[in-house]
């Protein structure tokens, strides 16, 4: 069986699932749950400074993007940090690490950008036992407008900042959550190092409005008539989230900057497809607000079940491997050539290839009096939007060729026009190389 075990910048878990700093791990009961359930590790829900009470909306939290069969895609929460007292939260997880001293515990903290709040709250959180702190750099709503949150995580130089008076006054590691509300991620990602950070997690929510009241002409979830921004999560995220995530794993100003992978983790393969792009673990909200805390038996299971396949013992085996495939479009091989392929026994002649093909791309598929659908090999240039909305499993598939070789579907050659692709000046690659 493959060890599932994680070792992030010191902090084992059983596993790399860890439960991400949201309504789930708000309180020590949800957390014992989660535990008892199987979760490697949790974030507490973010814990602010003493003082005034924050305060939450008693009305709808949460907005919401579903597909066409009511399956949940996105998620919008306007919910704020914690709004249950430090001092009982501090006590809640002393008292859960004791308990489970073998699961991660990570404390996500958001106080005033002052150096003196953080002097304060650190030692506090040290008391508990937790294995570590996340800096929350990334809420891009409420607390955002008090100049904490994503207001802080716009600014590379407050990251920096910060996460040095951290450093400075704990000894735990330090983790940096990263807002996706910036136009280049690197750049946070660089601050952190700078900082000293042991390493950094992204994404936290996306700045979003779902859907509007066409009734009340308000957004969604309305309060009072009134709706405002959130953050958006889940499922619909995870390409934006893996595309960031990629970046700072290729970047060499961030290279080696352990990286803990957030967004749109619902099954084993997405944890699988952060961790081959970097990532020591993964952070799970929303499909545990979903499907609630049980899914991560099936996470663990499905991820050893494939690792054992792939012949891969640890995490380590596979960390990172998709990496060095991560590339500008400018490197890309312009004479690789693959050419659609239509299984005819396994159509079902919707003629959705046909319709998308005909009406919106190249004219590359055409269709019989009796509703047989082929692909005319001389206009397809294997743009994958037929795979995508055909309904059927490889039904249509993308087929390698060779310029010069023989077609064997259709006893044809392929066409060479893309045999000096290399050396001709449209192509960015070669002028690159020039």
């Amino acid at each position: 069986m493959a060890d599932l075990s994680a070792n992030f910048v010191g902090i084992k878990s059983p596993n790399p699932f860890w439960l991400a700093s949201a309504p789930p791990t708000d309180k020590e009961y949800n957390v014992r749950r989660a535990f008892e359930a199987g979760w490697g590790g949790v974030v507490w829900k973010t814990l602010g400074a003493e003082g005034p009470p924050v305060v939450n909306v008693n009305g709808p939290r949460y907005g919401a993007i579903w597909g066409a069969d009511r399956r949940l895609l996105g998620l919008n929460n306007i919910e704020l940090i914690t709004d249950r007292p430090l001092q009982q939260n501090l006590q809640e997880i002393k008292s859960v690490k004791k308990d489970y001293p073998d699961r991660a515990m990570i404390v996500s903290l958001m106080v005033p950008c002052e150096e003196d709040a953080w002097k304060a709250i650190l030692p506090v959180v040290e008391e508990t036992g937790a294995d570590g702190i996340e800096l929350n750099f990334g809420c891009p709503h409420g607390m955002a407008e008090r100049g904490m949150g994503a207001a802080v995580g716009q600014v590379p130089e407050y990251i920096e900042m910060v996460t040095r008076w951290c450093k400075q006054n704990t000894r735990m590691p330090v983790i940096v959550k990263l807002t996706p509300n910036i136009t280049d991620v690197r750049k946070p990602a660089e601050a952190a190092k700078r900082g000293g950070a042991d390493a950094v997690s992204l994404i936290n929510t996306i700045n979003s409005i779902t859907s509007v009241n066409l009734d009340a002409m308000s957004p969604e979830p309305m309060i009072d008539g009134k709706g405002t921004h959130g953050g958006y999560c889940g499922p619909a995220v995870k390409p934006i989230a893996l595309n960031m995530v990629a970046e700072i794993a290729r970047n060499p100003e961030t290279h080696g900057l352990p990286i803990s992978g957030i967004g749109g983790v619902t099954t084993w393969r997405d944890a699988a497809e952060y961790i081959a792009l970097g990532c020591g673990n993964t952070q799970v909200c929303t499909a545990a607000m979903t499907y609630g805390f049980k899914i991560v038996t099936e996470m663990a299971s499905g991820l050893s079940a494939w690792m054992d396949e792939k012949g891969y013992a640890t995490l380590e085996d596979f960390k990172g491997k998709a990496v060095p495939n991560v590339t500008d479009w400018q490197y890309l091989n312009l004479n690789h050539i693959t050419k659609a392929h239509i299984d005819e026994e396994a159509c079902i002649q919707c003629g959705r290839c046909y319709a998308a093909c005909e009406d919106t791309s190249h004219q590359a598929i055409e269709m019989s009096d009796d509703r047989v659908f082929s692909v005319k090999d001389d206009e397809c240039v294997a743009c994958n939007l037929c795979v995508n909305v055909c309904p059927i499993d490889d039904c249509i598939t993308m087929v390698e060729m060779v310029p010069g070789e023989t077609d064997p579907r259709t006893k044809e050659i392929v066409s060479d026009q893309y045999a000096n692709w290399t050396t001709h000046p449209n192509n960015p690659s070669a002028t690159a190389a020039e």
